[in-house]
């Protein structure tokens, strides 16, 4: 065989035995479909898996109640129908402690989420106070209109920057009314009366600002001092009084709605560690709760009123000289906040409608 023969011969047989060796394909040959599947696995592979999260979320408040029903309720049930791995086991009624130790416990991570009053978070960031500020806010949609805005984000991210706890929302849960034995109409109708307000230097200072007595009473010993006389009224939005049966004990409440019961929904160290979808989620699922939860207080607040009416319990008095107890507590409360407190005021009053 000659040279040239034998070689061309050689070169065909190393090709049959490639060609075999490929499955019959050559060395570059590939189908539009084993392309495509390669492609789409490679995406795939590079795409982040959407992490499974569960969180806890505490609170004080016991089943029925708005700041529950849709509150808590309304944040789990939205972040988990949104599919992205969150899901909210929530301990209710103070199960993992009172107000102080829950907010210690969001700081240290051992509770995911919480709700809790504006006075008690002032205990770890001071101008955090004025969200209780008796008159600082007008109704619920101001709340809204505050925390949803960017008037808000010194606020909540100062109390960020001190605790690490960042702040997702809040909401009014109620506006505060007097009750007593007698009507209260105008500040004078306080004089003479120990009023109990809640042991908080907010409140306290609330009372004072409108020429209150008070006298510092624990919400769960309330009904045994106005049954005993040891205070003679008190002040509390109305789904409170009507939790513990204060018209058992009171015969008058009067609509002064003196000040707005906040809610803010907080998370600790655990929100850096969601994936932005999820971050996202639960924003939208707190702000749905800022929608309804306030809602579902004044249908309750109404039920409420209307039994009170038609079983004489307790009489309602509806013209109450509110804008004279307001003219007392504004200057007061600007005399006497400091600095980055009055700040917090400025920036609440320029959201107001």
């Amino acid at each position: 065989m000659s040279t040239r023969l034998r070689t061309l011969v050689l070169a065909l047989a190393a090709l049959m035995l490639l060609a075999a060796c490929n499955g019959g394909a050559s060395p570059s040959a590939s189908t539009p479909e084993s392309a495509a599947a390669s492609t789409e696995e490679s995406a795939a592979a590079s795409e982040p898996q959407q992490s499974e999260v569960e969180l806890t979320l505490a609170h004080s408040y016991q089943e029925g109640q708005p700041q529950v029903e849709c509150g808590a309720n309304v944040i789990k049930e939205e972040a988990e129908a949104a599919g992205v791995g969150l899901t909210i086991e929530i301990f209710g009624a103070s199960q993992l402690g009172g107000d102080a130790d829950r907010i210690q416990s969001v700081i240290a991570g051992d509770i995911d989420m919480d709700i809790q009053g504006a006075s008690a978070l002032s205990a770890v960031y001071p101008p955090m106070s004025v969200v209780d500020g008796a008159f600082v806010f007008d109704d619920s949609a101001h709340v809204y209109n505050f925390f949803t805005s960017d008037a808000s984000a010194a606020l909540t991210q100062g109390f960020e920057d001190e605790t690490g706890v960042h702040i997702l929302g809040a909401w009014n849960t109620g506006a505060r009314q007097f009750t007593a034995n007698v009507p209260i109409r105008t500040p004078g109708d306080l004089q003479g009366l120990r009023m109990r307000f809640p042991p908080s230097p907010t409140f306290l200072l609330n009372a004072e600002a409108m020429g209150a007595e008070a006298v510092e009473v624990a919400f769960e010993e309330l009904y045994l001092a106005l049954q005993q006389g040891t205070v003679d009224g008190q002040e509390n939005p109305i789904t409170n009084i009507d939790a513990i049966n204060l018209d058992e004990v009171q015969d008058y409440i009067s609509l002064s709605s003196h000040q707005l019961s906040s809610n803010l929904v907080i998370i600790g160290e655990v929100w850096t560690e969601l994936s932005p979808e999820q971050q996202e989620t639960l924003e939208a699922a707190v702000e749905e709760a800022m929608v309804q939860e306030p809602e579902c207080a004044a249908e309750a607040e109404e039920e409420i009123l209307a039994g009170w009416r038609e079983s004489g319990n307790m009489e309602i008095i509806e013209d109450v000289d509110r804008e004279a107890f307001r003219e007392l507590a504004e200057p007061f409360l600007r005399d006497n906040f400091e600095d980055a407190q009055l700040e917090v005021l400025e920036a609440i009053r320029s959201t107001a409608e």
